[in-house]
């Protein structure tokens, strides 16, 4: 927190962008801490409230296109190669998921951007289902502009209580995180048992 803070006193609103952009790729902190913390910083006229908005969008984008760039190298090709090599996972599931995000890939970047955990782990199999990357850019720069919208001006809202996002919000992103363990675990399980019948 001290760190987001002293680089967006040292850089402005593009400090905050470099923090979500990093977020995005590494995120030690979520966009739920520094977002709010933008706000508040807005509401202080330490930096500019609009500024915020577009340049924590900017860093959104660049930070998903680093990871479609990472979905891209891997390919459906490599994933398949990997896929008989992993438990419970056959290349198939690979094409399975790349017909799905064909068909879905437009509403599953732009509501992903929107959803803890997910915002930054959806870019990966836009980039390995070969999603044409300006279409990738708009839907994830418009989902990025809701979302980082509506935590900044949250924060701008609440002031010096800006911290409360993070804790509501917080309890979002540990049930993303259980459904998707349950996800697994019940993936594993199904398919074990479809392997023994």
């Amino acid at each position: 927190m001290d760190w987001i803070t002293r680089l967006m006193e040292a850089l402005g609103s593009p400090g905050a962008g470099i923090a979500v952009a990093l977020e995005n790729v590494f995120p030690p902190v979520p966009s739920e801490v520094i977002l709010p913390l933008a706000g508040f910083t807005a509401g202080q006229g330490k930096i500019s409230l609009v500024a915020a908005i577009l340049w924590t969008t900017a860093g959104s984008v660049v930070g998903a296109l680093l990871l479609y760039g990472l979905g891209a190298w891997l390919g459906v090709d490599r994933l398949r190669k990997a896929a008989d090599k992993i438990p419970f996972v056959t290349a198939s599931d690979v094409d399975k998921a790349d017909e799905w995000f064909d068909k879905h890939g437009n509403k599953a970047v732009f509501f992903g951007r929107m959803v803890p955990v997910v915002r930054s782990l959806i870019s990966i199999p836009a980039g390995v289902s070969g999603m044409p990357i300006l279409k990738f850019t708009i839907y994830t720069a418009a989902g990025s502009l809701v979302w980082n919208t509506a935590l900044i001006l949250a924060g701008y809202a609440l002031g010096e209580n800006y911290e409360l996002v993070d804790r509501y919000l917080g309890w979002v992103s540990m049930a993303v995180l259980a459904g998707l363990a349950i996800a697994i675990v019940w993936f594993a399980v199904s398919r074990s048992k479809a392997r023994r019948s």
